[in-house]
């Protein structure tokens, strides 16, 4: 039996998508997930305040342009993807440094940015990499790619071994 990498969560967005197009031509976008565990009272009475932890968030090719295009600050979302550990030497300090993201592979909008259903609708089927949309109830959309397709529009057509290192 094989092993599982998958992850999901469902948070609001931290800050807008910082999207990049690296110099072999792969678009890249990041942003940060905010999931927030409840406060709540134990059976003994203790208060147990509310905690939220930050998630990095790395979208590659067609999903950097879904989140490019559809993703806002504050904005609820479903990410569905594998959780990367990857390290760097600070270019500044010449330390290393460790990086745990989520490398996505689904996005699904749980609140809206602003723009009506219609319109994020039709930008959609406009998407150079022309994702797959999947129904989902009134307001919430999905965004997917299918393995080969998201594989290929990460790389543009090169199949590397890993994602390049991002000093991020």
């Amino acid at each position: 039996m094989g092993s599982l990498n998958k992850i999901e969560l469902i948070g609001n967005l931290g800050k807008q998508p910082d999207v990049r197009v690296l110099d072999g031509g792969a678009k890249v976008a990041t942003f940060t997930l905010a999931t927030t565990e409840p406060a709540y009272t134990t059976q003994q009475g203790k208060q147990v305040a509310a905690k939220t932890e930050w998630h990095n968030i790395v979208a590659w090719g067609g999903m950097a342009t879904i989140a490019e295009r559809y993703l806002a600050k504050g904005q609820q979302v479903y990410v569905e993807g594998k959780m990367r550990y990857r390290n760097y030497e600070d270019k500044d300090t010449h330390q290393k440094r460790y990086v745990a993201e989520v490398v996505c592979s689904n996005i699904v909008l749980l609140s809206s940015n602003g723009a009506g259903g219609g319109e994020r609708e039709n930008a959609a089927q406009q998407a150079d990499t022309a994702p797959t949309t999947q129904y989902q109830p009134q307001g919430v959309q999905s965004y997917q790619q299918s393995q080969e397709t998201q594989t290929a529009a990460n790389y543009g057509g090169y199949y590397p071994q890993q994602e390049p290192d991002l000093p991020f």
